[in-house]
């Protein structure tokens, strides 16, 4: 996550920007500082959340370690409470809450036992020309007040439908700004009341570019979630997995055991992830950056709900992508 350099790296051979022109940004460059004003400034962009896509938009979850982009997708409340989501207030997020907030155990027993009794999942019995896949992204990009005080943080919405040779079809649709607090969102709602919230979704034709789906055996999976690299390359790359691929039950099962080997992750247990849906998580705190990464699990199916990137203080979220939607479809749209 978080920066060029680094992305590349974690996409590799599927880096879009070998073979092909990336598409242009949700929100152009100038367009961001005609919205900021000459005297805001536009956060680095550090991908909190990259995901393995043919044409990433630029600045996809861009947030810097520390900075603030804390931000409320839904315009609801979800529950109190151990594993809620906490109180929403328009477009300003709340900390997801865990249910083991402190003193949280070994993530390793939890994650081999969920391996072992996970379902199928709808899509699990089910074939199509295309992979499909909804996701929502939160933090894109991060823009500050010049007194450090206000920050807006823009969102964007992914639809794909990419067959097995790579070739299909990507619609990037523009959603409206969120805020880390009442008065960051009030400060930004004065300059930017006057802009569209939601664009009109931009289409992309996706490439040929050869793809090849995980596989359940362990060995080849270490290889894939980049374990040796610890528990943060490892929790980037599941992430990166299940927002390109539609995978299998036996898969899924043995991405939860490997990670389950990964020293580090700890077990937070119930959670209510932005979508409102019931999960379980894991995170790792990365000490050196002040950050830590969580995963969301469903815990029937196994598959990956979120990922979020957050910073341990001063506030908790920095940036982060829910998986609304993964399935097979013979057709687009």
């Amino acid at each position: 996550m978080f920066g060029a350099e680094h992305t590349r790296a974690l996409l590799g051979p599927v880096d879009p920007a070998r073979p092909v022109t990336v598409a242009p940004p949700l929100i152009a460059a100038n367009e961001l500082i005609d919205r900021a004003g000459t005297t805001e400034t536009i956060a680095p962009h550090r991908r909190a959340r990259p995901t393995r896509r043919l044409v990433l938009t630029a600045g996809a979850l861009a947030a810097v370690a520390g900075a603030v982009a804390v931000l409320q997708p839904f315009d609801r409340s979800a529950p109190d409470g151990p594993g809620g989501a906490g109180r929403t207030a328009g477009s300003v997020l709340v900390p997801v809450s865990y249910q083991f907030d402190t003193d949280a155990p070994e993530a390793g027993p939890h994650l081999r036992a969920l391996a072992g009794t996970i379902e199928d999942a709808e899509y699990d019995h089910l074939r199509g020309r295309y992979m499909y896949h909804h996701t929502k992204v939160w933090g894109d990009p991060v823009m500050t007040s010049a007194d450090g005080r206000h920050q807006v943080a823009f969102a964007g919405e992914t639809k794909v439908w990419q067959a097995a040779d790579g070739t299909g079809s990507q619609f990037n649709t523009q959603l409206e700004p969120e805020y880390p607090d009442q008065e960051s969102r009030d400060y930004w709602r004065r300059k930017l009341d006057a802009r569209p919230a939601v664009a009109t979704p931009a289409m992309i034709s996706l490439p040929p570019m050869k793809l090849t789906p995980p596989s359940a055996d362990p060995s080849a999976l270490r290889a894939l979630l980049k374990v040796e690299q610890g528990p943060g390359a490892a929790s980037k790359e599941a992430s990166n997995l299940y927002a390109q691929f539609v995978i299998p039950r036996a898969t899924r099962a043995a991405i939860l055991r490997v990670l389950a080997e990964v020293p580090g992750l700890r077990w937070r247990g119930r959670v209510t992830d932005r979508a409102g849906r019931s999960g379980v998580a894991v995170t790792f705190d990365d000490r050196e950056h002040d950050a830590q990464s969580l995963l969301i699990f469903d815990p029937r199916t196994g598959e990956l709900l979120a990922h979020e990137r957050l910073t341990l203080s001063p506030v908790r979220i920095s940036a982060y992508q829910v998986i609304l939607d993964a399935a097979w479809s013979d057709r687009v749209g």
